[in-house]
Protein backbone atom coordinates (compact mmCIF):
# COMPACT_ATOMS: atom_id res chain seq x y z
CA UNK A 1 0.00 0.00 0.00
CA UNK A 2 1.24 3.47 -0.86
CA UNK A 3 1.51 5.91 1.98
CA UNK A 4 -0.88 8.86 1.45
CA UNK A 5 2.00 11.34 1.66
CA UNK A 6 4.03 9.53 -0.98
CA UNK A 7 5.66 11.67 -3.65
CA UNK A 8 4.56 9.15 -6.31
CA UNK A 9 0.84 9.54 -5.75
CA UNK A 10 -0.94 10.53 -8.96
CA UNK A 11 1.94 9.74 -11.31
CA UNK A 12 2.04 7.11 -14.02
CA UNK A 13 4.58 4.34 -14.42
CA UNK A 14 7.63 5.46 -16.37
CA UNK A 15 7.30 9.12 -15.48
CA UNK A 16 10.66 10.74 -14.78
CA UNK A 17 11.59 13.86 -12.91
CA UNK A 18 10.83 17.05 -14.78
CA UNK A 19 8.08 15.57 -16.96
CA UNK A 20 5.20 15.91 -14.50
CA UNK A 21 2.18 18.12 -14.87
CA UNK A 22 2.63 21.83 -14.35
CA UNK A 23 -0.44 21.67 -12.10
CA UNK A 24 1.43 19.68 -9.45
CA UNK A 25 3.33 22.73 -8.23
CA UNK A 26 6.74 22.73 -6.63
CA UNK A 27 9.97 24.28 -7.81
CA UNK A 28 11.90 21.07 -8.57
CA UNK A 29 10.35 20.25 -11.94
CA UNK A 30 12.99 21.89 -14.10
CA UNK A 31 12.61 23.78 -17.34
CA UNK A 32 11.74 22.18 -20.68
CA UNK A 33 14.59 21.93 -23.16
CA UNK A 34 14.33 24.06 -26.32
CA UNK A 35 12.96 22.16 -29.31
CA UNK A 36 12.73 22.82 -33.03
CA UNK A 37 10.49 21.41 -35.77
CA UNK A 38 12.28 20.37 -38.98
CA UNK A 39 10.45 19.85 -42.29
CA UNK A 40 11.31 16.90 -44.55
CA UNK A 41 9.84 16.36 -48.05
CA UNK A 42 9.63 13.03 -49.87
CA UNK A 43 9.57 12.69 -53.67
CA UNK A 44 5.76 12.46 -53.62
CA UNK A 45 5.52 15.87 -51.96
CA UNK A 46 4.50 14.68 -48.50
CA UNK A 47 5.79 16.78 -45.61
CA UNK A 48 6.97 15.22 -42.35
CA UNK A 49 7.82 17.52 -39.45
CA UNK A 50 9.46 15.72 -36.52
CA UNK A 51 10.46 17.68 -33.43
CA UNK A 52 14.07 17.57 -32.24
CA UNK A 53 15.99 19.03 -29.37
CA UNK A 54 17.65 22.22 -30.47
CA UNK A 55 21.00 20.78 -31.55
CA UNK A 56 23.72 21.94 -33.94
CA UNK A 57 22.64 21.54 -37.55
CA UNK A 58 25.16 18.74 -38.21
CA UNK A 59 23.54 16.55 -35.53
CA UNK A 60 20.06 16.69 -37.09
CA UNK A 61 19.50 13.89 -39.65
CA UNK A 62 19.62 14.87 -43.32
CA UNK A 63 17.13 12.13 -44.32
CA UNK A 64 13.98 11.00 -42.50
CA UNK A 65 11.35 8.40 -43.42
CA UNK A 66 8.07 9.87 -44.69
CA UNK A 67 5.24 9.16 -42.28
CA UNK A 68 2.67 8.78 -45.07
CA UNK A 69 4.39 6.58 -47.67
CA UNK A 70 7.59 5.40 -45.95
CA UNK A 71 9.85 6.77 -48.68
CA UNK A 72 13.02 8.65 -47.73
CA UNK A 73 12.46 12.36 -47.24
CA UNK A 74 15.11 15.07 -47.13
CA UNK A 75 15.22 18.60 -45.81
CA UNK A 76 15.40 20.13 -49.28
CA UNK A 77 13.62 17.40 -51.29
CA UNK A 78 16.54 16.74 -53.66
CA UNK A 79 17.89 13.57 -52.03
CA UNK A 80 14.38 12.14 -51.89
CA UNK A 81 14.02 12.47 -55.67
CA UNK A 82 17.26 10.56 -56.22
CA UNK A 83 16.26 7.69 -53.93
CA UNK A 84 12.80 7.50 -55.52
CA UNK A 85 14.40 6.25 -58.73
CA UNK A 86 15.62 3.15 -56.88
CA UNK A 87 12.05 2.42 -55.67
CA UNK A 88 13.01 -0.19 -53.10
CA UNK A 89 10.14 1.23 -51.09
CA UNK A 90 6.90 -0.11 -49.85
CA UNK A 91 4.28 -2.13 -51.68
CA UNK A 92 0.56 -2.03 -51.11
CA UNK A 93 -1.41 -5.11 -50.14
CA UNK A 94 -2.83 -5.27 -53.67
CA UNK A 95 0.68 -5.28 -55.19
CA UNK A 96 1.66 -8.26 -53.03
CA UNK A 97 -1.52 -10.12 -54.00
CA UNK A 98 -0.91 -9.44 -57.71
CA UNK A 99 2.59 -10.92 -57.37
CA UNK A 100 1.10 -14.20 -56.10
CA UNK A 101 -2.05 -14.50 -58.24
CA UNK A 102 -2.88 -14.11 -61.92
CA UNK A 103 -6.01 -12.36 -63.19
CA UNK A 104 -7.61 -15.78 -63.77
CA UNK A 105 -6.87 -16.80 -60.17
CA UNK A 106 -8.56 -13.59 -58.98
CA UNK A 107 -11.65 -14.31 -61.11
CA UNK A 108 -11.84 -17.88 -59.73
CA UNK A 109 -11.56 -16.69 -56.12
CA UNK A 110 -14.23 -14.01 -56.70
CA UNK A 111 -16.59 -16.51 -58.37
CA UNK A 112 -16.17 -18.96 -55.49
CA UNK A 113 -16.83 -16.26 -52.89
CA UNK A 114 -19.96 -15.10 -54.73
CA UNK A 115 -21.26 -18.68 -54.94
CA UNK A 116 -20.76 -19.15 -51.18
CA UNK A 117 -22.66 -15.90 -50.50
CA UNK A 118 -25.49 -16.99 -52.79
CA UNK A 119 -25.64 -20.41 -51.08
CA UNK A 120 -25.99 -18.69 -47.67
CA UNK A 121 -28.72 -16.44 -49.06
CA UNK A 122 -26.75 -13.24 -48.64
CA UNK A 123 -26.86 -12.41 -52.38
CA UNK A 124 -29.87 -13.03 -54.62
CA UNK A 125 -29.24 -15.41 -57.52
CA UNK A 126 -29.94 -12.86 -60.26
CA UNK A 127 -27.59 -10.24 -58.82
CA UNK A 128 -23.98 -10.16 -60.09
CA UNK A 129 -24.32 -13.24 -62.32
CA UNK A 130 -21.81 -13.54 -65.14
CA UNK A 131 -23.42 -13.10 -68.62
Amino acid sequence: MVHPVSGFRGTRAGVTAGTGSSLQGGAGHGNPLPRIRISYWCAKGHVTEPVFLQLPDVQIPAVWDCRRCGAPASRDGSEAAVTEALDDGYKTHLEYVKERRSDQDAEDVLAGALERLRARGVLPDELLRDP
